[in-house]
Formats: C-alpha cells, sequence, structure tokens
C-alpha cells in the first residue's frame, strides 16, 4: 500500500515537473517572438534582482527601467558597448568560439576566472535567466542565444541588450542609466559619457559610473580608442546596426 503510494506521489511530482517545464519552455519561445517586435516590460534579471532585496528586507530597492527604440539612443553608446563587450558582434552567429577558446585556455592557467560571453548570449541570460555561472544555466543561454539569432535581427538583440543590461544598483537600460548619470536622454549621450557606461558593464555593482574607480577611467579611454579603431559611426552603418 505504501509502495503504491509512493508511486503515485512520485507520478504526480513528475507529472508536474512535467508541466512546468513545458510551461517555461513555451514563455521562452513566446518571449523570442513578442519581443522581436515589442518592447520589453522587465527581464530576468530585474526580477531575480528585486525579489533578492526584497528577500534582504530593502524595500526601498526599485528596479527602474523606460524603454526606448534605438533611434533614441546615441550611435555612441551602440558603438561603445560593441567596442567594450563583443567586437565581433555584427559577425558571429552568438557565440564568439576565439574568445571562448582563450577564455578556457586562461581559466585553466588558475587565477581571475575570464569570461567569453558575446552580447547575444548577454541579452538571452539577462532576459530570460538568472544569475550564476552553472552549466544548466549556461545549456540554457546556448539554446536560448541560438534561437535568438534566428529570430531577431543584430540590430534587434543590441536594442534590447541596451535596454535590459544593468548599469548600477536598480538601474536598468541606457535610458534610465543617462538620465540618472547625467540628467540627459540616450539620445544626447556622448562619446565619452557612453563609454563611461559601457566601462561599468563587467560589473555593474562594483564599479560606478557617478563615482569612477581609476580602474573604471582607464577603461573608459581603452573603449574611446577601441571605437575609433572600429572605424566609428561609419562601422555602425556598414554594418546595419
Amino acid at each position: 500500500m505504501r509502495k503504491s503510494r509512493g508511486k503515485g506521489m512520485t507520478g504526480a511530482i513528475r507529472r508536474w515537473g512535467g508541466r512546468l517545464l513545458l510551461t517555461v519552455v513555451g514563455a521562452w519561445l513566446a518571449g523570442l517572438v513578442v519581443f522581436a517586435f515589442l518592447p520589453v516590460p522587465f527581464s530576468a534579471v530585474m526580477v531575480e534582482r528585486q525579489i533578492g532585496a526584497w528577500l534582504k528586507g530593502n524595500f526601498s530597492y526599485i528596479a527602474h527601467q523606460d524603454w526606448v527604440s534605438m533611434d533614441d539612443i546615441a550611435p555612441a553608446m551602440a558603438l561603445a558597448v560593441i567596442a567594450a563587450e563583443d567586437q565581433k558582434f555584427p559577425q558571429h552567429w552568438g557565440f564568439d568560439v576565439a574568445a571562448i577558446e582563450s577564455a578556457l585556455d586562461h581559466n585553466e592557467r588558475g587565477g581571475s576566472v575570464r569570461g567569453a560571453s558575446t552580447i547575444s548570449q548577454q541579452t538571452a541570460k539577462n532576459l530570460f535567466l538568472w544569475d550564476g555561472r552553472s552549466w544548466v544555466r549556461k545549456g540554457l543561454e546556448a539554446v536560448l542565444t541560438a534561437g535568438m539569432e534566428v529570430a531577431w535581427t543584430k540590430r534587434r538583440i543590441l536594442t534590447v541588450y541596451l535596454n535590459i543590461a544593468e548599469f548600477g544598483p536598480g538601474i536598468f537600460g541606457v535610458e534610465e542609466a543617462a538620465q540618472r548619470y547625467f540628467n540627459r536622454p540616450a539620445k544626447r549621450l556622448t562619446r565619452s559619457q557612453a563609454a563611461l557606461l559601457a566601462a561599468v558593464l563587467p560589473n555593474p555593482i562594483r564599479y560606478q559610473a557617478k563615482n569612477p574607480s581609476g580602474y573604471v577611467l582607464r577603461r573608459q579611454q581603452w573603449i574611446l580608442r577601441q571605437m575609433d579603431q572600429l572605424g566609428g559611426e561609419q562601422y555602425l552603418q556598414a554594418n546595419k546596426l
């Protein structure tokens, strides 16, 4: 009798687990279709940050985001994040194989862990998944990245990325960051301001655009040089970004 109950409970758990999995997968597929055209109201990382703050008793934390189209973002900002995060963005299909191999080789030698996520991968992770370095999350990220590269244009991926990227505690998206740090819309960001925002992206909780450290300022100058080497705004036009 007990064995029958145990089997029944196990079967119920499996059924509910299967339904939950199908629901999540369906939501991801729907998101890939819908967000190819419509603004993204919030991301998984925004939800994670908000819930995390509440669980810590921080009820003053509010995740802010203000969606804007690519036409309302200064070209310098788009160029800055490509120069800083993923210079092969227009060419690859979601993954920079050479960068991944270089990162794996670096990490095997020890020391600080180096990542090799492209803008596409970061967009998939920020929009649909959670923080962390587990193989499960990385596997899901790879699948979602591939789907995104098929369903979206590069310009759309970049637009969503700029609108959901984290630029500081509770600050998501370039419009919110521009207003908060420089008191101006994203469309009016200067090259220097764009490079400063891009400089904090590796760790927007540790690095600050408001009171930048020496490291952030040095990274800002490096990004500005990379923007010039890429060819400036003509680079965006040539790659239909």
